[in-house]
C-alpha cells in the first residue's frame, strides 16, 4: 500500500512530515489551528522519535490551561482536545506500527497472483467447455455418417433389390436415428448458443442437466450392439451386395478409412465421455459458482444413464448365458424363461440311496429351479438330458457328514430328495452357499403371501413335530442300503431270504417287509397310494393312540447309531480284530456318554452290536504285520485291537480315547 495515494500529501512534503503529521492531518487535524487561528512551527511539532517524559507532557498542559494561546476559552478547550488527541495517537502508533512499504508490496502481489489464478481457472473452464462443443460436433457428424449414410443406402438397397433382408438392417443400427435427432437438433445448438453467449453467462450445467435424461437411450443401442457386430460380420460373408455397399461407404472421404464397426463404437464410448468432462469441469468450478448445483446435478443423471448402459450391457451377457445354457438343454418350451437368472452351474457325482453307486451328472441351479442332467453324448442337439427338476419354492440344502462319502450334501424338493457329492469341500460349501442364497431370495420375493397364508391357517395347524408335519408332504431322503444291516423299526437283522430291505416311501427308512406292510397316499406323489412304515402309517392315518402303546423303554443297546453320530465326539468304520476274525463296524463315542464306545454293524442301524466302558483303558500303537494303522485298548487283560483306515485316523482315536478313559475334556 502506498502512503501518498492514501494520505495525498505533495511529494515536496514527504521527507518534512513525521508518521504522527501524516495521521493527524487522515483524521482532521492540520499543520495549522484552524480554530485558534495559531500556526505551529515545525520545530515544535511533535516527532516519533522524541518520546516526552511524563513531567514535559504535564509541564506542557499546565501552560495550555493556565496561559493559553489567543483565542479564550474555547480556544484552550479545543486546544487541549488537540493536544490529547495528539498525544493518544502518539501512543496508539508507538503500539501499533503502522504496515511497511515492503508488506504492502507483499500484499499488493499476492492479489495479483489471486487474480491471475482467478483468470487461469475461467480460462480452464472455458477450454473444458469448448472441448465439450468441439467433440459434440465432430460426433454428431459421425451421428450423421451411420444414420444418414450407413443406414439409409442399406435399407434402401434392402427394401429395393431384395439382396439382404430389410429387418437385418434395423437390427444392426437399433435406434440410431433417434440418438441422431437428439444430437443434431437439440443438444448441439445449445452448447453453440451458451458457448456464443460464455462472456455473460458462463456456464454449461444447467444445459446437461436439462438434456441428461435422454441419454438412458442409449441403453437400447448398448445392449443390441454385440448383436449388431455379428450381424454385420456375418451378411459380409453372407451377402455380396451387402459387402460391396458397406466397402463404398468405407471409402467415402468422410469415413476416414475406418470400417462401420469402428464407427458404430462411438455411441458406446460418448457416455462415459461425458461423465469424464464434466468432471474435470466441476473440479475446476468455484464452489460458490452458480453453475455448479447445475453441474452436479447432470453429473448424477449422466452417471445413472451410464449405469444403465452398464446394466444394459450385464443384461445381455446375462441373456446370452441363458441361451447357451438353454440350447444346452434341449430348449424345452416349459422351461424356457428370459426372466430367469443362471446362479451356478458344474459336474458333480449322484449319489444312489438304494444301490450306493455314484454317477457323474451336471448341475444348473436357476433362480426359479435346480436341474440335475446327465451328460448326452451328441453331435448335433442337447448336450444333456434333464433327470430331475427341483423347483426353488420348497427346496431344502443340507450338508451330509457322513464318513463314508466325504464332501457330500443333500439336495430335497417337494417331489424328490437328491443326493450328490462334490469335488471337494470348497466346491461343496460354494454349493450349498448359492442354494441357500437362491431359497433365501425366493422366499423374500413371496413373503408377502406367505405371511397371509400363515395368518390365515395358524389356528389350524396341529403342533407337531416338523417331521409330522412334512410327512407325506414331501419326497423323503432314501437311506443307503449299505449303511443298515437291520429293520429300522424293530430291529431284526436283514437276510436274503426271509428279510429282505424295503423303503418306506414316507420316511426312507429301510425296513423288513414286516414293518413295511402298510400302504398310504402321499401328498408329494398326486396322493398315489405307496408301501409306508407302521410309524409312518400311523401318523398318516392319525392313529396316535396306537403307536404310544406301542413305545417301550428301549435298552442301552437300542440307539440310533445316525442319531447318535450326529452328536459324537469321534466316529468312523474301525475293524474290530481278534484272533479268529476281523469284524468291520461303525464306531461311535457319543458327547453325552463319552466314557462308551459303541460298535454298530452300519452307520444307520438302530440298535448297537456291543458296547465298550472307556473309562480306565488305555491305549498303545499296536503292529499287523506291515500294517501300522492298529492300535489297541488294554484293562487289565482285557484287550481290544482295532484296525484304522489311516495313520492319521489311528492318531485321533488314541487322542480322544485318551482324554476320555482320564476324565477330560476332549476338546473336539
Amino acid at each position: 500500500m502506498n502512503f501518498k495515494t492514501v494520505f495525498r500529501i505533495p511529494e515536496s512534503m514527504i521527507h518534512r512530515l513525521s508518521v504522527i503529521d501524516i495521521i493527524s492531518k487522515f483524521e482532521g487535524g492540520s499543520l495549522e489551528d484552524s480554530q485558534c487561528g495559531q500556526k505551529v512551527p515545525l520545530q515544535e511539532q511533535e516527532r516519533p522519535d522524541a518520546v516526552k517524559t511524563p513531567d514535559a507532557e504535564s509541564k506542557k498542559y499546565r501552560e495550555l490551561t493556565d496561559n493559553g494561546p489567543v483565542g479564550g476559552a474555547s480556544c484552550q478547550w479545543r486546544g487541549l482536545q488537540s493536544f490529547r488527541k495528539r498525544s493518544s495517537t502518539k501512543r496508539l502508533i508507538q503500539r501499533m506500527a503502522p504496515p511497511t512499504l515492503q508488506e504492502a508490496l507483499v500484499e499488493e502481489e499476492e492479489e495479483e497472483e489471486e487474480q491471475e489464478k482467478k483468470v487461469k481457472n475461467d480460462e480452464k473452464l472455458y477450454k473444458i467447455a469448448n472441448e465439450l462443443l468441439e467433440t459434440e460436433k465432430a460426433y454428431v457428424s459421425r451421428l450423421h455418417l451411420l444414420d444418414q449414410v450407413f443406414f439409409t443406402e442399406l435399407l434402401q438397397e434392402a427394401r429395393s433389390s431384395g439382396s439382404f433382408p430389410e429387418d437385418v438392417v434395423r437390427q444392426i443400427f437399433s435406434n440410431i436415428s433417434s440418438i441422431h435427432q437428439f444430437h443434431s437438433h437439440f443438444l448441439l445448438p445449445e452448447l453453440r448458443r451458451r458457448m456464443d453467449e460464455w462472456g455473460q453467462n458462463p456456464r454449461i450445467g444447467d444445459v446437461l442437466q436439462k438434456v441428461a435424461p435422454f441419454l438412458k437411450m442409449y441403453g437400447q443401442y448398448v445392449k443390441a450392439f454385440d448383436r449388431a457386430t455379428e450381424l454385420i460380420n456375418t451378411w459380409m460373408e453372407k451377402s455380396p451386395r451387402f459387402e460391396e455397399l458397406v466397402l463404398d461407404i468405407q471409402k467415402r472421404e468422410e469415413s476416414g478409412n475406418l470400417t462401420l464397426q469402428h464407427h458404430m463404437l462411438e455411441p458406446v464410448q460418448r457416455i462415459p465421455r461425458y461423465e469424464m468432462l464434466l468432471k474435470d469441469y466441476l473440479k475446476k468450478l468455484p464452489e460458490d459458482s452458480p453453475d455448479r448445483e447445475g453441474a452436479e446435478k447432470s453429473l448424477a443423471i449422466i452417471f445413472e444413464a451410464a449405469k444403465h448402459s452398464n446394466a444394459a450391457i450385464a443384461d445381455m451377457e446375462r441373456l446370452e448365458k441363458l441361451w447357451e445354457v438353454y440350447s444346452m438343454l434341449g430348449l424345452e418350451e416349459e422351461m424356457v424363461d428370459p426372466s430367469n437368472r443362471l446362479l451356478r452351474e458344474g459336474p458333480m457325482v449322484k449319489i444312489s440311496f438304494r444301490h450306493n453307486t455314484r454317477k457323474d451328472s451336471h448341475l444348473f441351479l436357476f433362480s426359479n429351479m435346480l436341474l440335475y442332467c446327465v451328460p448326452r453324448f451328441s453331435l448335433t442337439g442337447a448336450k444333456f438330458l434333464i433327470k430331475h427338476r427341483l423347483d426353488i419354492d420348497g427346496m431344502q440344502v443340507k450338508e451330509l457328514n457322513a464318513a463314508v462319502i466325504p464332501n457330500c450334501f443333500l439336495l430335497s424338493g417337494t417331489t424328490r430328495t437328491l443326493e450328490f457329492e462334490a469335488r471337494s469341500q470348497a466346491d461343496m460349501e460354494a454349493w450349498i452357499k448359492a442354494c441357500e442364497d437362491a431359497i433365501e431370495q425366493n422366499e423374500k420375493n413371496s413373503e408377502s403371501f406367505k405371511s397371509a397364508t400363515n395368518n390365515q391357517n395358524q389356528e389350524l395347524q396341529p403342533v407337531t413335530v416338523l417331521e409330522s408335519q412334512e410327512l407325506g408332504m414331501r419326497a423323503p431322503q432314501w437311506i443307503r442300503d449299505s449303511l443298515v444291516s437291520m429293520c429300522m423299526r424293530c430291529g431284526d437283522t436283514f437276510n436274503a431270504l426271509i428279510r429282505r430291505r424295503h423303503h418306506c416311501r414316507a420316511c426312507g427308512h429301510v425296513v423288513c417287509w414286516k414293518c413295511s406292510d402298510f400302504k398310504a397316499a402321499l401328498q408329494y406323489d398326486d396322493n398315489k397310494v405307496n408301501r409306508v412304515c407302521r410309524a409312518c402309517y400311523s401318523i398318516l392315518a392319525g392313529q396316535t393312540d396306537r403307536q404310544g402303546k406301542e413305545e417301550r423303554k428301549r435298552g442301552i443297546l437300542e440307539k440310533e447309531a445316525g442319531e447318535v453320530s450326529e452328536r459324537s465326539l469321534m466316529c468312523s468304520f474301525l475293524t474290530l480284530v481278534d484272533r479268529q476274525s476281523r469284524t468291520r463296524g461303525w464306531f461311535v463315542i457319543a458327547r453325552d456318554e463319552p466314557l462308551i464306545l459303541y460298535m454298530y454293524a452300519a452307520p444307520q442301524d438302530v440298535k448297537a452290536q456291543i458296547t465298550i466302558p472307556l473309562l480306565g483303558y488305555q491305549v498303545k500303537p499296536h503292529s499287523l504285520g506291515d500294517n501300522k494303522c492298529a492300535f489297541q485298548l488294554s484293562q487289565s487283560k482285557q484287550v481290544f485291537t482295532f484296525l484304522a483306515e489311516s495313520e492319521e485316523l489311528r492318531d485321533r482315536w488314541a487322542e480322544v480315547i485318551n482324554r476320555v478313559a482320564n476324565g477330560e475334556e476332549p476338546g473336539l
